[in-house]
């Protein structure tokens, strides 16, 4: 028996990084996973190996940042397994660079997949998990909504925005059953790091498969119970003694 037997997931961003380890660790304890990105050939990757380790998996091409796009991503799992349990919303983008210096077209691109597309997916989540009396939304902020780095406005303020969106959540859904949580990950192994791999190894990074462990945990509570926040870090990551 697995810890998510029965449930059906909506990742999104789960074609690659943190998305795609958590839709496998999902996978492997029961769940039917619904795999969502704007890159087909990635999801179509992820799911099979997926279903070739015995897992359900599907994918729906997917921009979040499209409210049709992400109607028809719902529309398409309720048709396909009749219900929606947990909504990982993954998906994002890493706008940076000296204020100064930013175009508009950074900005608003960072807003629309980290912020905007996490509202319109926890919108149709919370249209179904409201009549289903029940489910879970689980928000992939980042440590840079407690400390941010130089020259990242964009996505720290998104990241900030996010842990705001899912307090607003995490009260409204709370009478229909609906828990909302976030999930802070530090440094994680993920593609961001090979454009900077003295980075790495001086501050640490986490295996992508530590946080799909705590993704795990926290969509397998008892409906009664809701882990709001999870924070985890590399033990040598330069987050506490500063200043």
């Amino acid at each position: 028996m697995g810890k998510l037997d029965g449930r059906v997931a909506i990742i999104t961003g789960g074609g690659t990084g943190i998305g795609k380890g958590i839709a496998e660790a999902f996978a492997q304890e029961g769940a039917t996973v619904v795999l969502a990105s704007r890159n087909k050939g990635n999801l179509e990757q992820v799911a099979s190996t997926i279903v070739k380790a015995g897992g359900q998996a599907i994918s729906i091409p997917t921009d979040v940042s499209k409210e049709a796009d992400v109607q028809s991503l719902f529309a398409h799992t309720i048709e396909a397994f009749g219900k929606v349990d947990v909504l990982v919303n993954n998906s994002g983008f890493f706008g940076a660079g000296p204020i100064d210096e930013m175009s508009l077209n950074t900005w608003q691109t960072t807003v629309d997949v980290n912020l905007t597309g996490a509202f319109l997916c926890s919108r149709e989540a919370f249209r179904t998990m409201k009549q289903n009396k029940g489910g879970r939304i689980i928000n992939i902020g980042s440590v840079s909504a407690k400390v941010p780095r130089p020259n990242s406005a964009p996505y720290t303020s998104t990241k900030f925005a996010l842990e705001g969106l899912t307090r607003s959540l995490a009260l409204d859904g709370r009478e229909h059953g609906i828990a909302v949580s976030i999930l802070q990950p530090g440094n994680t192994d993920t593609a961001i790091w090979e454009n900077n791999p003295s980075g790495a190894s001086v501050e640490g990074v986490m295996a992508i498969s530590e946080v799909a462990a705590v993704a795990v945990v926290m969509a397998a509570l008892d409906p009664s119970i809701n882990m709001f926040e999870a924070l985890m870090l590399p033990m040598s990551m330069p987050y506490l003694g500063r200043g």
